[in-house]
């Protein structure tokens, strides 16, 4: 029978043959090994005299910061999972989130103090809420402070496992959020860049920490580590004994990156296509010799688009790098990747499949290269067991094809007679704004509460930095008038701020149709070309 492996057991194989090293990297404070291991120790025992069981979920509702992954490393230790948690949400968002996850615990910064009081009351689930200090807010009476020291009573925790869960919460395609189940042991398979099977053996890792060959990586996450790109980035960095370095502004700071990258050398950066990219080479090209990228091994990307443009302009600045843009989704890794070097440039949204990928047709057929016909990505291997609590959705992104248990997240591609595929985007209507997916549904439903709003029709429009932003066409109630601010304002006060329109285009109809749907296409076109004509005027 195969090894089964469990992250928290690779990471205490680590600590204990490098203990000093250091593990983690946030602005000043740096962790070794040594304490990474002891503060999620502390953490695990809190669990245990909480009364936590097997399995029971943990919500991370954290900034980047070192306490992110030492939280989630605690969870792993004792059998708990690890859910993520959307900052920017708002307190609907949130009690839904951890109701629907099932949430016991909640481990969350001071700054989110006020949101978690005022739903706290409603999350009936929760009986334990750790506070983390940063000074913004003081612990409240109702919450204790993150333990550093292990307790010294309580049962011990449960055994654990590779069949243990990981929860990942992504928008998807339509509707709410949803936890897609990572069993830990297919996780660290799916996200191992090293190709040696050996490589899951813990005396190999052992040999490897201690003869550092290769390198362990100095591994940047400029990306939220409570999206899964960056979560599993991170874990990669930590899987190969490297030190994890976060950002200290909770909003994208890129002279902060740009710094932090010179100075702590950085080898591996985790971004998010253009959204963080273009930004990088604007300040590089603006300021030539401020910063010193030339540390870069690779650059990876994933959940956006990643022009060729900027990629061509970072390659001039750290000409060894490697950029590599990941044709993943929480529900599926290794549908296929996009590399790019000095001396391979880059190729549009073209993309090399991942050796257990490929495209099918409406009827789960497989489409062969050079058809021209247009398919769904379809991933075998290692794949998640489903969503949470949702076994419709689950049977239809996880079909059996061919007999095999797959993962078909809405990825459209068109297969090229050279075997790579051109990635065309989902299938349905959903936005992605800097790599937030945002569902026109949720955001139209909200604007048709202001009085103001009669109908109101919500869409992505081409952005050069975040590759679409949320623009909405509405049509006023008779006799009001829509004020374009406060109506984005009124989203604002109810929604995380990137699903608020940027752009609204006041229409005297919407133009349903009979049946009453509107035609998206058509109301995108029409929003684009009044953009174009009054530059956004009215925003």
């Amino acid at each position: 029978m195969a090894a089964s492996w469990n992250f928290a057991t690779v990471w205490d194989t680590i600590a204990g043959v490098v203990p000093d090293r250091p593990a983690q990297v946030h602005g000043e404070r740096r962790v070794s090994w040594r304490a990474f291991e002891a503060r999620a120790d502390a953490l695990v025992r809190r669990f245990a005299v909480a009364g936590l069981a097997h399995q029971d979920k943990v919500a991370l509702y954290l900034h980047n910061g070192p306490e992110y992954m030492q939280a989630a490393f605690a969870c792993m230790k004792t059998a708990l999972v690890p859910v993520n948690t959307n900052y920017r949400y708002r307190g609907d968002e949130l009690h839904y989130l951890w109701d629907n996850a099932d949430a016991v615990a909640v481990v969350f910064h001071g700054a989110f103090t006020p949101l978690v009081e005022s739903v706290r009351a409603r999350c009936h689930k929760v009986r334990l809420w750790l506070h983390v200090a940063d000074g913004t807010h003081a612990c409240p009476a109702w919450a204790e402070p993150l333990p550093d020291a292990p307790a010294t009573d309580g049962p011990a925790p449960a055994a654990r496992s590779g069949d243990d869960l990981i929860l990942i919460y992504t928008g998807g395609t339509t509707g709410r959020p949803r936890g897609v189940m990572w069993q830990q042991h297919d996780l660290y398979v799916a996200s191992n860049t090293a190709r040696d099977p050996a490589d899951l053996d813990l005396d190999f890792v052992r040999r490897r920490v201690r003869a550092q060959d290769p390198p362990p990586p100095v591994g940047l996450a400029a990306a939220p580590l409570m999206h899964g790109t960056a979560f599993v980035f991170a874990s990669s960095i930590l899987n190969r004994a490297g030190t994890l370095v976060t950002l200290t502004a909770t909003a994208f700071d890129v002279a902060e990156l740009l710094d932090t990258i010179g100075r702590e050398r950085v080898t591996d950066l985790c971004i998010v296509g253009d959204a963080f990219c273009r930004p990088m080479v604007d300040a590089l090209d603006a300021e030539p010799g401020r910063w010193d990228v030339h540390s870069l091994r690779a650059v990876s990307s994933s959940g956006m688009m990643w022009s060729s443009a900027c990629k061509e302009r970072l390659l001039a600045h750290a000409p060894e790098a490697m950029l590599i843009d990941f044709l993943n989704s929480s529900e599926a890794s290794g549908m296929g990747r996009a590399v790019s070097t000095r001396q391979r440039p880059a190729g549009g949204a073209r993309f090399k499949l991942g050796e257990n990928a490929f495209v099918i047709d409406a009827d789960g057929r497989r489409i062969g290269p050079g058809s021209g016909e247009v398919g769904r990505i379809a991933v075998a291997g290692g794949v998640p067991l489903g969503y949470y609590g949702d076994p419709e959705k689950t049977a239809a992104t996880f079909p059996l094809i061919d007999g095999v248990r797959c993962a078909v997240p809405g990825d459209f591609a068109r297969v090229e007679a050279d075997g790579t595929v051109t990635l065309l985007g989902r299938g349905s209507v959903s936005i992605n704004t800097g790599g937030e997916k945002v569902f026109p549904e949720e955001v139209e439903e909200c604007l048709k509460l202001a009085p103001d709003v009669l109908d109101a029709v919500v869409v992505g429009v081409a952005d050069a930095r975040f590759g679409e932003t949320v623009a909405a066409a509405v049509q006023p109630a008779a006799g009001r008038t829509v004020d374009a601010a406060a109506l984005i304002a009124h989203v604002q006060d109810r929604l995380a701020r990137y699903k608020a329109p940027r752009h609204i285009m006041v229409v005297d109809s919407i133009g349903r149709g009979p049946n009453g749907k509107a035609d998206y296409p058509a109301v995108r076109a029409r929003v684009a070309a009044w953009l174009a004509q009054s530059q956004g005027e009215v925003h």
